[in-house]
C-alpha cells in the first residue's frame, strides 16, 4: 500500500480502539469499531429485570373454597382459553367441524392386535398421520387412548411410541398415535413449529392449530362404535407431555391422562427458559389470566398422573417442577374427596428424559386401575413387533398445506379497509387506528426514571457517553451516546437503531458525527447488547406473549421513552431516528404511529415494503420474533402504519431483497 497522511492516520486510528477520528475529526464506521464493541449491561441483568417484570404478571392460582364453586370456575377457564385465546382468529366452521379420516392402505393384522393407517385433516387441505391400534377380539364397548408425540425425529415410528400403542392394544384399549408437523414423515419445510408464528402474524393464534390437531384424535376416537367415550385417556412425553396436559384440562372427555415430562409452571419457566423454547409451549396469551398449574387444578377429580425424571436431560426435571405442578395441585383433588387421583412419579430408571419401560408399566397400571381393567404389573415383550420408520411410512400427499402455506392461505383473505382520503374522515380513522395499534402491541408507555453513564471516553476530536437507561416499568435499555467535539450544545439529535445492535450502526453513527450532529445509538431490550440470552432471546419473547404482553410493544415503548429523555435532554429540540433492518424499522415506524410528536423523521434502511415479506420469503421466526405479532399483519401493514403517524415522514431506503440474518 502507498504510503499517504490519510493512511497513516488510519493506521494509527485502527490500532488504537478508543481513538474515533482521524483527520480534521472526520470517523469512519472502523475507527468507530471499538467505542460502539462494548456492551453496558450483562445479558443476564437484562434476564433478572424481565424475570421480574413477568412475574408480576402471572396470574395466581386461586385457592379452592367448593366443589361447587371450583367446577364452575374450570368452565370459565375453559371456554376462556379456547375461545379467547387458542381459538382467536379461527374460522368457526374449521373448529366446529367433525373428524375427517381415511385410510390409507391395507389393515394389519399382528399378534393379536391389527394396525389401520390414517390421514387426517386438522384443516381444510392440511393433512397429518394417524395410526389406530385395535384388539382383535371387542366385547361391548372398550377403552381408548389417545397417544401424543412429542419433538421425537421418528414421529410415530419412535420405539416406545410402538411399543406402548402395542401394549396398549393387547390389554384390550384401542390405541390411536397421531402425527405431529414437524416431526417424522412430517419433517417437511414449512412445517417447523417456528413456523407456525406466522399464523399469530395473519390473526390466527398458533396455539389453536396445534389444539385442533390433538383434539381431532380424540374427536375421531368417541366417534367409534367400538369405544366408551366415558373410558377415554390421554398420553404424551415431552411435547406430547404438554399436548397431554393442554387437551386434557381443557376438554371434559379425558378421563384419565398420564403426561410425562411436558410442562413447568409460567414460575419455573421464567428461571429454565430454555425448558420452554417452543412457540406452542409459550402460546401466546396462553398463560395470561391462568398458568399450566391451572390446567393441572382443572383436571380435579379426573385421575391424573404426572411422571418427571430426576435427571431429565431435556427439560422439566422433578424436583424442580414438583412443588407447582403437584404439591400445590393435590388440595382440589381433595375438595372432591378424591386426593389420590393426582398422582406422581419420578423416574430413576432411566432418570433422564424418557418415556421407556418404567415409566410405561406405570401408565399402564394407572390407566388400568381407572379404567376399571385387570391390573397391568409389566409390559408385554414387543420388541419384534416394532416397525422400522420406512415400513410405518403412510406418504404425505404432494399438495398438503404447509403451516407456512396455511398462513398464507390466510393471509390472502385479509380485508382491511382503505385509507380515507378525505381529511376529517382520515382524521377519525387515524385515531381508531392508533387506538387499535397500541391495542394489538399491548403497548403501555414508560418513562426514563434513571440515565446512568456507565462509561465515558473523550479522545482526539470525539467524546462519548455510555448509558443504561432504567425505565419505569423496571426494565431497561442501553445506548452510547457520541458527539464530536466541536459540535455545538444544540446540535440535532438523531437516535440510531440496527438490527444487529448499536455495534452494527458504525456507518449510521459515522455519517450523523461527521454532519455535526450528537447521536445514539440505542439497544433496545432483546436487541443487541441489552438481550436477556446469547446467542438467541426468542424463549424470553415468547414468555413475553404468553404472559400477555408484546415484544414489539416493549420496544416502542422503550424507543418513545428514550427519545422523550433525549428531547428533554436537548433543550426541547425535535429528535430524528435512522434504522438498519426490518426489526427496527418496524420497531421506530410503531413507535412514530403511536406518538408522532416524538419524531422529527425517520429514515429506515433494509426495511420492508410490506409484512408480507414475512410470508413470502418467508422469515424465520427466531431472526425477527417480535415481528410475528398476534394480528399485526391482519389489522395493518407498513403503508398503514406510516399513514397513521404522519405529520412525520417515514423513509425506506434500500427495501430488503433477501432474508435479514440476525
Amino acid at each position: 500500500m502507498r504510503l499517504t497522511a490519510r493512511n497513516c492516520v488510519i493506521a494509527i486510528a485502527a490500532a488504537l480502539p478508543l481513538a474515533a477520528v482521524y483527520a480534521h475529526g472526520q470517523t469512519t464506521p472502523e475507527t468507530l469499531e471499538g467505542l460502539l464493541a462494548q456492551p453496558v449491561q450483562p445479558t443476564d441483568v437484562t434476564a433478572f429485570q424481565l424475570q421480574q417484570y413477568l412475574s408480576h404478571r402471572i396470574t395466581p392460582l386461586p385457592a379452592p373454597t367448593s366443589p361447587t364453586d371450583w367446577t364452575a370456575q374450570q368452565e370459565k377457564l375453559r371456554r376462556h382459553i379456547l375461545d379467547e385465546v387458542a381459538f382467536h382468529g379461527w374460522s368457526a366452521a374449521w373448529v366446529d367441524s367433525a373428524p375427517n379420516f381415511h385410510q390409507v392402505g391395507a389393515t394389519e393384522s399382528r399378534n393379536g392386535y391389527r394396525v389401520r393407517k390414517f390421514l387426517y385433516e386438522v384443516v381444510p387441505g392440511l393433512q397429518v398421520t394417524a395410526y389406530l391400534y385395535q384388539p382383535d377380539n371387542i366385547s361391548g364397548k372398550v377403552p381408548a387412548i389417545l397417544n401424543v408425540i412429542g419433538h421425537e425425529p421418528r414421529g410415530n415410528a419412535a420405539e416406545y411410541e410402538q411399543k406402548r400403542c402395542i401394549n396398549f392394544a393387547k390389554h384390550g384399549i384401542i390405541a390411536l398415535s397421531i402425527g405431529w408437523v414437524g416431526f417424522g414423515e412430517l419433517d417437511l419445510k414449512g412445517d417447523a413449529h417456528d413456523d407456525a408464528a406466522a399464523l399469530d402474524l395473519v390473526g390466527s393464534n398458533a396455539l389453536g392449530f396445534f389444539y385442533l390437531g390433538m383434539r381431532r384424535g380424540l374427536d375421531y376416537l368417541g366417534s367409534l362404535p367400538q369405544v366408551d367415550t366415558t373410558r377415554l385417556g390421554v398420553t404424551g412425553l415431552s411435547g406430547g407431555g404438554w399436548q397431554t396436559i393442554v387437551l386434557s384440562a381443557l376438554d371434559k372427555r379425558v378421563a384419565v391422562m398420564v403426561e410425562v415430562a411436558g410442562f413447568g409452571s409460567s414460575s419455573f419457566n421464567l428461571t429454565h427458559p430454555v425448558d420452554t423454547d417452543e412457540i406452542e409451549e409459550n402460546a401466546t396469551d396462553l398463560n395470561n389470566g391462568s398458568d399450566y398449574p391451572f390446567l393441572v387444578a382443572m383436571r380435579a377429580p379426573r385421575p391424573t398422573l404426572l411422571i418427571h425424571n430426576a435427571e431429565d436431560d431435556c427439560c422439566f426435571r422433578a424436583a424442580l417442577v414438583k412443588p407447582d405442578n403437584y404439591d400445590r395441585i393435590k388440595a382440589w383433588f381433595s375438595l372432591y374427596g378424591k386426593p389420590g387421583n393426582l398422582a406422581w412419579y419420578e423416574s430413576s430408571d432411566p432418570s433422564t428424559h424418557n418415556y421407556q419401560l418404567v415409566n410405561r408399566e406405570h401408565a399402564y397400571s394407572f390407566f388400568a386401575e381407572h379404567f376399571h381393567l385387570p391390573a397391568i404389573t409389566a409390559e408385554i415383550p414387543s420388541s419384534t413387533e416394532v416397525k422400522t420408520p420406512e415400513d410405518f411410512a403412510i406418504g404425505i400427499p404432494a399438495d398438503n398445506l404447509t403451516i407456512t402455506g396455511l398462513a398464507r392461505k390466510l393471509a390472502a383473505s385479509i380485508e382491511r379497509s382503505a385509507i380515507p382520503s378525505d381529511s376529517s374522515a382520515r382524521n377519525a380513522w387515524v385515531s381508531a387506528q392508533r387506538d387499535k395499534l397500541k391495542d394489538v402491541t399491548r403497548y403501555k408507555p414508560v418513562s426514563v426514571e434513571g440515565a446512568h453513564i456507565i462509561g465515558a471516553t473523550k479522545h482526539m476530536a470525539i467524546r462519548t457517553l455510555s448509558y443504561r437507561f432504567d425505565l419505569s416499568n423496571g426494565l431497561s435499555a442501553t445506548g452510547v451516546r457520541l458527539k464530536a467535539n466541536d459540535a455545538g450544545e444544540d446540535a440535532p439529535a438523531t437516535i440510531v437503531l440496527n438490527d444487529k445492535g448499536y455495534h452494527g450502526a458504525g456507518v449510521a453513527v459515522s455519517s450523523h458525527v461527521n454532519r455535526g450532529e450528537q447521536v445514539l445509538a440505542v439497544d433496545l431490550i432483546f436487541n443487541g447488547f441489552t438481550r436477556p440470552q446469547i446467542p438467541d432471546p426468542t424463549d424470553w419473547e415468547t414468555l413475553t406473549s404468553t404472559l400477555g404482553d408484546r415484544p414489539l410493544g416493549l420496544e416502542a415503548a422503550q424507543l418513545l421513552g428514550v427519545a422523550h429523555w433525549l428531547q428533554e435532554n436537548n433543550a426541547g429540540r425535535p429528535v430524528s431516528i435512522e434504522t438498519d433492518g426490518i426489526r427496527s424499522a418496524v420497531i421506530a415506524a410503531v413507535a412514530a404511529a403511536i406518538d408522532p410528536a416524538a419524531f422529527s423523521s425517520v429514515t429506515s434502511h433494509h426495511g420492508m415494503k410490506s409484512l408480507s415479506y414475512l410470508l413470502d420469503t418467508p422469515v424465520a421466526f427466531r431472526s425477527a420474533p417480535d415481528l410475528f405479532c398476534l394480528d399485526l399483519y391482519k389489522d395493518f401493514d407498513i403503508d398503514s402504519i406510516a399513514a397513521i403517524a404522519a405529520p412525520v415522514m417515514i423513509r425506506n431506503l434500500e427495501p430488503v431483497e433477501e432474508v435479514p440474518q440476525r
